[in-house]
């Protein structure tokens, strides 16, 4: 089988490669660019495309594929918010996942970055390098005795607020209209509505997929449900929150932090140098003027165990569908 596998980082080179050894039957083609409207005449000759998070395959480029001859379409991530599951079905091309490569990566990424945002260690990082050792403005506070509030209890979100509670001894509330079984253990205690998480915690932490129902979910309505001074963290989608609101509650000082590894309209900048390029997105080069807003570049699942777990799941899901005609990680409309 030909898979043509775009967005292509180095990373992904190394895991894939490592992950099929010479001579098997999975012959690979490693594309810098992104799948869009333009490229995706680079799947001619392939049974499979892999893609990531930023790639597009909306109904009109899934034809295209359809067209060319491709059967498949394998993520390389957990969330499928950019495939028109729809119309693959309507194609007969099976969608694959990847939905749990590592979500340890993320959830210690999450408290990284919320210890970060909390005692900001990046600025006295920088400060010190300057030869700067004054504390002023880096006051932060404990975690112990804070109320966090999870959004979303996957596996990322159970983890995360395992840390928080058992760890941090925070105080750990969660929402989600699915609860899990699992969430006492982890020490996470369920509110009965989003309104009163928001109107509860001191810390907000996104861990819901990026869906319909989920779309903007932190918007003006619900910032304004928030306690005056709460921190927001999102390492799951850029699309959960409307940037401009949140610009908006971080010029008035409701918002007194926030940290982001993800951003709504990232796929022009992110996974590439854009240090030598003026950033055309107004709202983003906005929030990165906050000295309260801390963002890295998705990169909150990038651990060698994630990378691993990735390309052998994903190898192991196109053997499958090529042998059997489904896979353990199939994703239905």
């Amino acid at each position: 089988m030909k898979i043509v596998v775009f967005g292509t980082q180095k990373y992904d080179v190394d895991s894939f490669k490592s992950a099929n050894p010479e001579g098997s039957e999975l012959n690979f083609t490693f594309v810098d660019a992104l799948l869009d409207h333009t490229t995706v005449i680079v799947a001619a000759g392939h049974e499979a495309v892999c893609i990531f998070v930023n790639d597009l395959c909306d109904a009109a480029i899934l034809q295209k594929l359809h067209d060319l001859g491709v059967k498949y379409v394998a993520l390389r991530c957990a969330g499928y918010n950019n495939v028109d599951l729809e119309a693959a079905a309507k194609l007969g091309i099976k969608v694959v996942r990847v939905p749990a490569y590592s979500p340890e990566a993320v959830a210690e990424f999450t408290v990284g970055m919320i210890m970060t945002v909390v005692r900001k260690y990046h600025k006295a990082y920088n400060r010190v390098r300057e030869g700067n050792f004054l504390l002023d403005g880096l006051l932060g506070f404990n975690l112990s005795g804070k109320t966090i509030g999870i959004i979303g209890t996957g596996k990322i979100g159970l983890l995360t607020g395992k840390i928080l509670a058992k760890g941090f001894g925070s105080v750990v509330i969660a929402y989600d209209p699915y609860p899990s079984s699992a969430a006492a253990e982890h020490g996470i205690t369920y509110v009965d509505t989003l309104e009163e998480l928001l109107s509860r915690s001191d810390i907000i932490s996104l861990h819901c997929p990026l869906a319909e129902s989920t779309k903007y979910i932190i918007n003006d309505n619900t910032l304004a449900q928030t306690k005056r001074g709460v921190i927001l963290i999102n390492t799951s989608r850029g699309g959960l929150i409307d940037t401009y609101a949140l610009i908006r509650a971080l010029k008035t000082g409701h918002v007194s932090a926030v940290g982001l590894d993800v951003y709504e309209r990232e796929s022009g900048y992110f996974f590439a140098d854009s240090s030598a390029k003026v950033i055309a997105d107004d709202s983003f080069a906005r929030l990165l003027s906050f000295y309260n807003v801390f963002m890295t570049g998705h990169q909150a699942f990038l651990t060698n165990e994630a990378l691993k777990n990735i390309a052998d799941t994903t190898l192991q899901s196109l053997r499958d569908l090529e042998a059997t005609g489904t896979s353990a990680f199939i994703v239905d409309k």
